[in-house]
């Protein structure tokens, strides 16, 4: 059998829905932000097996056994790792090239849309810290932010920057980096003109945009220069990794409060998703200024079926985007509509109202689509009978193109309701428009939210049959490094505060004192944080969940499955400001290394006890070695009591 080739792997992964697959073996019921079922694996009464559909991993609290899609088709079909993904691409109708070894050209182009992901994580990271650490950044771009009413954690939550206004900072920056200036202008960071290099996104600020995984596509780059001669807004161009039809700004932060809410808030642009999360109203995502496309719907029917678009109040564009319901109705999707106030749109509304007054906004200006339609074209026809006739067929006309044969009947009943016509007239016209559509079928996942139960410690399950507490102070490490690896972090090196990434410092710290891992499963996975970084690559998360190795899998599946954010409305409700793990990155990680290290030293103290208890044919000389290495590694021991704020009593 042939080996599939990386990118068909990232396809099959990126397509499959892991609650359409294992709703084939168990019947899930909505629970939470996941869903809930008997597990598949034992004999049980009580359900205690969680999919996740925003994290795309399962857990089965019975037996342990958690991962990813593939996971759960190896452990339940008994496929092998090739078998599992074959299985899923042929249920999503993915081709598979068969029997054949990558060409060249395929190699590069796989090769290219790496280097693409790794040049866009580290503009992220570079364009972040101009924000919050250059003079220029914190004075135009910082401010900027500040002004339009954004919270610090908002600004860090959706990763905005800003690129210098001098040229080439960025260019520069990425060149010493060794990153290939090729691959530079092909993401469209960078330009060329005359054998000069310059950067395309200079004084803008940026709004990274993100795949449904996480992963950096582009940026969406505003000048805050008002001249009507310059663009207000640059977005990268077209590259094998961005494709603005295909992505919707916000999704990656709202697919998990999508399913929780079972609605999708659709709004226009990046400050529209931001302000309407920083209101409280996460199930938010923009069509960032391109008109709704078929891929973006199809990337909501994953989490929702219903969809809820937002309108300025003042755009005059309304009518033009009729045909963006259309396209809703088309996928066999519900679609509601809000319309805000004369001159205000989603960003400027969200600021001016606390979230409770937000969404009782919401709640009570929610109209479905004919109504909608009806008030906006009932106001052209100025009783003109054509024209109100034209309305009607307008109206009917979409009904027309949804799928199912019964919710077409409801709205047939409605429009004549609505306008005091015989339902056979309206029923007429709707056969008649329905020649030659061809009704497409959709098998839309039934996922709803509920709180659910609070679950196991991952503690509980790493580190396989070996008990999981005497390897927790290396297991923060590794969870540090799957959870912030590609954060960068400022630290003092010869009293100069320089960045780096949280990999990078860890790796550093643990090698440079020659110290290892005793559990197998964190061995393996920092021995691939290390290869990475040989080959100058940082790994994220979603990188391990991909790997052929099961155990790898289940176990950064554990970690996800046990994530937990504070409700935004300790601040927004309460005006309780709290501190999170990524408010104290260098803390945290300096914590667990402390942490670390003191564990080995202390194994290190009791091998020297034992050694001086046990073994009476010592030397003198020996005994005097032994002691004096006791004594430093107590010296060591009581510096790293003094950083964690210990007292050790003898």
């Amino acid at each position: 059998m042939s080996k599939i080739a990386p990118h068909i792997i990232d396809e099959i992964l990126q397509t499959s829905r892991i609650e359409e697959v294992i709703g084939i073996f168990v019947n899930l019921k909505r629970a939470g932000s996941s869903l809930k079922g008997l597990s598949p694996f034992t004999d049980e009464k009580t359900p205690s097996f969680v999919v996740s559909p925003a994290k795309q991993i399962f857990k089965c609290f019975s037996t342990g056994k958690g991962g990813t899609v593939v996971s759960f088709l190896m452990e339940k079909e008994h496929f092998s790792y090739p078998e599992a993904l074959r299985w899923l691409a042929n249920r999503y109708n993915i081709a598979i090239p068969e029997d054949k070894e990558a060409t060249a050209e395929e190699l590069a182009f796989l090769n290219e849309r790496d280097s693409l992901y790794i040049i866009n994580d580290f503009a992220r990271n570079h364009f972040k810290e101009n924000l919050v650490s250059s003079d220029e950044g914190k004075a135009i771009g910082l401010s900027y932010f500040e002004e339009r009413g954004f919270r610090k954690d908002i600004i860090e939550k959706f990763q905005l920057g800003y690129c210098l206004n001098k040229g080439d900072d960025f260019t520069k920056a990425a060149v010493d980096k060794g990153y290939n200036l090729e691959y530079l202008e092909k993401v469209g960071l960078v330009k060329s003109k005359d054998d000069r290099h310059f950067d395309f996104f200079r004084g803008r600020v940026l709004f990274p945009i993100h795949s449904v995984s996480g992963r950096v596509l582009g940026f969406g780059g505003r000048t805050l220069i008002t001249d009507k001669k310059i663009a207000k807004y640059f977005n990268s161009p077209e590259s094998v990794i961005y494709n603005k039809s295909e992505i919707l700004y916000g999704l990656y932060f709202a697919k998990g409060d999508i399913i929780k809410y079972d609605n999708c808030f659709l709004c226009e642009g990046y400050t529209d998703v931001i302000s309407m999360h920083q209101a409280g109203i996460t199930n938010v995502v923009a069509s960032s200024g391109t008109s709704l496309t078929k891929d973006q719907i199809k990337l909501i029917r994953r989490y929702t079926p219903n969809i809820t678009i937002l309108y300025d109040g003042d755009s005059a564009g309304i009518k033009a985007s009729f045909r963006g319901i259309d396209l809703i109705l088309e996928e066999g999707m519900n679609v509601k509509v809000v319309l805000f106030p004369d001159g205000e749109d989603p960003d400027s509304f969200a600021k001016k109202s606390s979230s409770i007054e937000l969404e009782q906004y919401l709640k009570e200006n929610t109209q479905d689509f004919i109504s909608f339609k009806a008030g906006i074209l009932l106001g052209e026809s100025s009783n003109d009978p054509l024209k109100k006739a034209e309305l009607i067929r307008d109206i009917v006309h979409s009904v027309s193109l949804i799928p199912n044969s019964i919710t077409r009947s409801v709205y047939v009943q409605q429009i004549a309701t609505l306008f005091h016509i015989d339902e056979a007239v309206i029923s007429n016209e709707l056969l008649r428009l329905r020649k030659g559509i061809v009704a497409k079928q959709f098998d839309a996942p039934d996922i709803l939210d509920v709180p659910v139960e609070k679950q196991p410690l991952i503690s509980d399950f790493i580190a396989g049959k070996t008990d999981s507490k005497d390897f927790h102070h290396e297991f923060e490490i590794i969870r540090l490094l799957l959870k912030y690896g590609t954060f960068e972090m400022k630290i003092n090196q010869n009293e100069e505060l320089i960045s780096t990434s949280v990999i990078e410092f860890i790796c550093q710290e643990i090698t440079r004192d020659e110290l290892s891992f005793e559990s197998p499963i964190h061995a393996s996975i920092f021995a691939i944080y290390l290869d990475g970084l040989a080959e100058n690559t940082l790994y994220s998360a979603s990188f391990f969940k991909r790997m052929e190795d099961q155990s790898i899998v289940a176990f950064v599946s554990d970690i996800e499955s046990n994530e937990y954010e504070l409700s935004n409305r300790w601040l927004t409700k309460y005006k309780i400001e709290t501190k999170t793990e990524l408010d104290q990155l260098y803390e945290t990680v300096i914590d667990s290394i402390y942490h670390f290290k003191s564990k080995k030293i202390d194994l290190k103290i009791q091998e020297i006890q034992i050694e001086l208890q046990s073994n009476s044919s010592l030397s003198d000389e020996e005994m005097l070695i032994l002691l004096a290495e006791h004594m430093k590694y107590e010296r060591v021991k009581r510096v790293f009591a003094d950083k964690l704020g210990r007292i050790i009593l003898k």
